[in-house]
């Protein structure tokens, strides 16, 4: 299958490096490329770069993507793979913008990573929103042939930007679509509840080395870590403390993780997410997420959600079955996370059928508007498309399952409790591959066999459905547990058992069968200490059964007749978050290896996982 999968992949690449090439004749053909270096109100010039079509015998749209990562090629001659987000709008005509944002790569000043908003800027004062304005209105000023009207996207980091846009609310800004935003740093990539994600240790290296001046040049040195196995090299630094010698103190953005393990001002002031309900936009929002995306789910959820709790009218959502960024991935033809496949030409088609009306229709005043409900989401299980009305839905009853006794998933408490053993010498894989990751990604539908079979995951599952069972929207864990210790992480994990008598697929793993696969539909971690307040850490007591709630971001997964819904409990998911070391320090960062110590911890059978079950209309 290996080889076959390798052939594949060689007959990929000869045909659409083939396509890239001729793609780049006709951006060179069709586009005059212009840079500028646009001036800011504080002075700071931020490098632009302009492709308009050659065509003037008609206006266009400005359609625009601000980023950190580069606006790349450089240079007037030299043009890009890929012109805006997708083929079919660059044949269609827009002004394509990109531009490299403050700070980084050829712009001026100092980057700020997730640079706070300021509601009631004063003189020169800026922000990312104000940098947008101040782009916006040169461009409509100082580039011919446009139409007055301005869209912005981008995908992770420059999804964060485009959220960040409506902040601007420049006039002219007519249509933004965030995709993967980030929107709080402190539960997107590299935190979650509190938890920080090991697994993109080596990520701060993009956000975290400043530069003095312009380049086109990257300034940043990822480290060496001389292994492919990820697991061993972490519990190998463990602690944290072991770490530093590969920055030496040069990393801005891992010195502030570090200093700041709370959720305190340094992280409030940076999150996005809280500015988004204090206004009404007139821009229309087109948020996009991918239900396995395993960097970024609490920013597309929350910032559609904070947008819709305003009277914006123009306000939709498209979440697919996507890993991160899946669906920019415009000529995969096979829609594969992990082992599992979900469809075919998945990307192609929202871009073609969804996002490309979207921006026709606020940007160029297509007539026909698009066909894109308030929600449309995949549902992971029976793998077809739902459009909703809302979201999260109505018609859904919260239904609770017990973590009961004989690791039963049951409708009723029972009054028992189970123990297992948590030692950070050898902490729960996150994945049982083998592999050294710069971002994880296909985990998130992995199968969790490897898991279910170890002593220190309690298992809890529904007997064989008799029907299907469909969850859509936010599930809540709320356990009753306690510790020895005075420390402890609780990771919940929602699992599919298929049947044993299902068929096996190309899309496996050589080791693996589809044959009682179970199918990770999400994950979630809370670091214990946070368990009534992020800001305010506070220890267990030994002994003491304590309730540890918190929330899993939405699903829309139906659980077929003959498989069963399974939970995992388990304190370590390691490296995809750091070691907790059990025992209460003040900053887990600055712990010490005497600090990481063997504890027993407890779930009770009051432990409840509450699911949003779908009703029958």
């Amino acid at each position: 299958m290996l080889f076959k999968i390798q052939c594949q992949f060689l007959l990929f690449c000869f045909l659409t490096s083939g396509l890239i090439a001729a793609q780049q004749n006709s951006y060179s053909e069709n586009y005059t490329k212009t840079e500028y270096d646009i001036p800011m109100r504080d002075g700071v010039k931020l490098h632009t770069t302009v492709y308009s079509p050659k065509d003037t015998s008609q206006e266009y749209p400005f359609l625009m993507k601000r980023t950190p990562y580069s606006s790349k090629p450089y240079g007037e001659a030299d043009f890009p793979r890929r012109l805006g987000p997708n083929p079919q709008l660059a044949e269609d005509g827009y002004i394509f913008v990109y531009q490299d944002v403050r700070g980084r790569w050829m712009s001026e000043g100092v980057y700020d990573n997730m640079r706070a908003y300021i509601p009631n800027k004063k003189g020169d004062e800026i922000d990312e929103a104000s940098d947008t304005y101040d782009t916006i209105e040169w461009l409509l000023n100082n580039v011919e042939n446009n139409n007055g009207k301005v869209g912005v996207w981008g995908i992770s980091y420059p999804g964060f930007y485009a959220a960040y846009a409506l902040l601007s609310r420049h006039p002219a800004l007519k249509a933004a679509s965030p995709q993967a935003p980030i929107g709080d740093f402190y539960f997107d990539d590299f935190h979650h509840n509190g938890a920080f994600l090991l697994s993109y240790w080596r990520a701060t290296t993009v956000f975290g080395y400043m530069k003095d001046e312009p380049t086109d040049q990257r300034w940043y040195p990822f480290p060496d870590l001389g292994t492919e196995d990820q697991y061993q090299f972490f519990l190998d630094h463990t602690p944290l403390s072991k770490l530093k010698p590969y920055y030496k103190g040069e990393n801005v953005f891992w010195n502030q993780i570090q200093e700041h393990p709370d959720y305190d001002e340094f992280w409030q002031k940076r999150d996005l997410v809280q500015h988004l309900d204090d206004y009404e936009f007139d821009t229309a929002v087109l948020t996009v997420g991918g239900l396995f995306d395993a960097e970024d789910l609490y920013g597309p959820f929350s910032i559609y959600d904070n947008i819709e709790s305003t009277k914006t009218k123009n306000n939709q959502m498209v979440f697919g079955p996507w890993s991160h960024g899946d669906w920019a991935r415009y000529h995969r033809e096979d829609q594969v996370v992990g082992n599992i496949f979900f469809g075919k030409n998945m990307a192609k088609n929202f871009q073609d059928d969804l996002m490309t009306p979207f921006f026709n229709y606020h940007l160029k005043g297509d007539a026909d508007k698009p066909n894109l409900p308030e929600a449309h989401v995949f549902d992971t299980g029976t793998k077809e498309w739902n459009d909703y009305e809302q979201w999260p839905i109505e018609n859904t009853e919260k239904r609770a399952f017990y973590l009961a006794d004989n690791e039963e998933l049951a409708e009723k408490a029972t009054d028992h409790q189970e123990e297992f053993i948590s030692d950070p010498e050898n902490p729960v894989p996150y994945s049982e591959d083998i592999k050294m990751v710069f971002t994880p990604r296909k985990y998130m539908t992995d199968d969790q066999r490897f898991a279910a079979r170890r002593p220190d995951v309690l298992t809890f599952e529904t007997d064989v459905l008799k029907e299907d069972i469909k969850i859509s929207g936010e599930i809540l864990a709320d356990l009753q547990v306690a510790t020895t210790g005075t420390a402890a992480d609780w990771i919940v994990k929602v699992v599919d058992v298929f049947p044993g008598d299902i068929k096996n697929t190309e899309y496996m793993q050589d080791h693996l069968k589809k044959s009682n696969y179970h199918m990770m539909v999400r994950s979630e971690v809370f670091r214990g200490r946070y368990r009534n307040d992020f800001a305010k850490p506070e220890a267990f007591k030994p002994g003491k059964k304590t309730q540890v709630k918190f929330a899993l971001q939405a699903i829309n997964h139906t659980f077929k007749k003959g498989h069963k819904i399974q939970i995992q409990v388990q304190s370590s998911f390691f490296p995809y978050i750091d070691m907790n070391p059990q025992t209460y320090v003040e900053n887990i960062f600055e712990a010490k290896s005497s600090d990481f110590q063997q504890q027993t911890h407890t779930v009770f059978g009051d432990s409840k996982i509450i699911m949003p079950v779908v009703q029958e209309k």
